[in-house]
């Protein structure tokens, strides 16, 4: 624990060094205010120790110029003259403790002790409500990476290797693929672990407010900076700092953003003091940060940067044999925080999550999960209960895709008419669990493929089958499906305009 003695007088510097080394401590000294400043900013001390009478600059002046540069650094005055105005000063000021000279060596090493755990207690306090705004939006603090895939034994591969290491680290994968799991597996593995952990989202802030909230600011520093606020960087000292969607940050703060990288140095908005930190910096992003650069919206040094110990976390649909061990564990955390008993998907729900696209990757699986969960009825959650889901979400894709990815995946599937009802769709899987057939739970004769196309199709074939087995009667037909004879009609004569079914139906 390092401490910063200052003193005017070198004798009572020298002495008061001694004592805190021979209590372990690892003392520095100064002989003035100036000095004592930038020692602070160069080495980060737990305590300081001032004399309050010095030329130049007063222990008072001094405690309010630490006070400007770290609020939270513990400051302990010593003087022969105290008075009670003194001692009141000093205490507004900030100071965490006063002695009188001379004093004991035990007496002062206990003032630096208390002022250093009560340090310690403010800045965890500090990180623990930070991590706590983190983990509303992950719902989770503990890091899995589940699956038993080649993919996700490759993946565990390169976590192992780059976690023990101090290079920046960067994150590159879909939306939803579980990037920030990774990136607290990578903390957790690493020499760093005993440290704090802190995420900032870089696109839901305005420029200015994430600034702020990267490099702190000064009271006063901007309309309602009402008092000195320490950033991601000074509070993840010592640890990791996770920023996520990196490709949405604003060009003015990528150059603050490339100096932290290469010289772990940086400057509180509204102050010129530059404060140096040590924290391991892992970006992720959805985006092709190549083409960023590319256009001029991405600093190329600042990719270099960045880009030291590059990570790709596949897609769901990369790695659909995981799926059914993801549902399982995404069921188990539900019903844990939920109170429930676990949940099952059965041998037909599961074939059909295997056969979906999954655009919305792992984050949607467990949104599907979790609604399963709690809605679904019966003991295990059926092929019927998910499958209306399924096609919704596909179609909401569709909807806000390209059209050359609408025409690989849904068909232009319409979902502003009545979905098959939950009570027909049943499903059978191979031996090796991939999804072979969907077949109607009332003629088990009836097998439609579903490997690799589109909802609508299916659907498509579902319908004329059961028109086929019911000879062509309507009432009948839709009574079977769960859907209006209106819907019926509709889906029936848009597809007989496109040729896609019998004349006579």
């Amino acid at each position: 624990m390092r401490v910063l003695v200052v003193d005017d007088k070198e004798l009572m510097r020298d002495s008061v060094a001694t004592t805190l080394a021979r209590a372990g401590l690892q003392p520095a000294v100064a002989a003035d205010g100036p000095t004592a400043l930038k020692m602070i900013a160069d080495q980060r001390p737990a305590a300081v120790i001032t004399d309050l009478q010095m030329p130049g600059m007063t222990g008072l002046e001094l405690l309010g110029e630490i006070k400007r540069i770290d609020e939270q650094l513990p400051v302990v005055l010593m003087t022969a003259f105290a008075t009670v105005q003194t001692a009141v000063d000093a205490m507004k000021g900030g100071a965490f403790d006063y002695i009188m000279k001379p004093f004991e060596g035990d007496q002062l090493v206990a003032a630096l002790r208390r002022a250093v755990e009560h340090a310690r207690l403010v800045r965890e306090n500090a990180v623990l409500r930070t991590r706590l705004d983190s983990a509303r939006h992950r719902g989770s603090d503990k890091p899995v990476l589940v699956g038993r895939s080649s993919i996700v034994c490759r993946l565990r591969e390169q976590i192992e290797r780059i976690a023990p290491t101090q290079g920046t680290v960067l994150i590159s994968g879909e939306s939803g693929v579980g990037k920030e799991v990774v990136a607290q597996l990578i903390h957790c593995f690493s020499d760093r672990s005993g440290g704090a952990m802190l995420t900032l989202n870089c696109a839901a802030l305005s420029p200015s407010l994430l600034e702020s909230e990267l490099f702190g600011h000064e009271k006063g520093a901007f309309t309602g900076a009402d008092r000195l606020r320490k950033g991601r960087f000074e509070l993840a000292d010592g640890g990791t700092l996770l920023l996520d969607e990196i490709s949405e940050i604003p060009p003015q703060i990528q150059a603050k953003l490339l100096r932290v990288l290469q010289e772990r140095a940086f400057e509180r908005v509204g102050s010129s003091v530059t404060q140096r930190t040590d924290v391991r910096v892992i970006a992720t992003t959805n985006r092709n940060l190549d083409q960023a650069v590319n256009r001029g919206a991405f600093r190329q040094d600042l990719f270099f940067r960045l880009n030291v110990l590059p990570i790709h976390v596949p897609s769901l649909r990369d790695r659909r044999e995981d799926v059914a061990t993801l549902a399982d564990h995404f069921l188990r955390l539900v019903a844990t925080r939920e109170g429930r008993p676990v949940r099952r998907f059965d041998e037909g729900s599961l074939g059909l999550l295997a056969a979906y696209d999954w655009p919305g990757n792992v984050r949607e699986l467990y949104n599907i999960c979790e609604r399963a969960s709690i809605l679904a009825p019966g003991e295990t959650i059926a092929a019927s209960s998910i499958g209306p889901w399924l096609n919704m979400a596909n179609s909401a894709h569709a909807a806000h895709s390209s059209p050359e990815d609408q025409g690989k995946t849904q068909a232009g599937l319409d979902i502003s008419r009545e979905p098959l009802a939950p009570s027909y769709w049943g499903v059978a899987s191979t031996r090796n669990g991939e999804l072979n057939h969907v077949a109607s739970p009332a003629n088990g004769q009836m097998a439609i493929s579903v490997v690799d196309r589109p909802l609508e199709d299916i659907e498509r074939d579902v319908i004329v089958a059961t028109l086929h087995r019911h000879n062509g009667h309507r009432q009948k037909t839709a009574s079977e499906l769960g859907i209006g004879v209106r819907t019926l009609g509709l889906k029936l004569r848009k597809w007989k305009d496109l040729s896609l079914v019998a004349a006579d139906l």
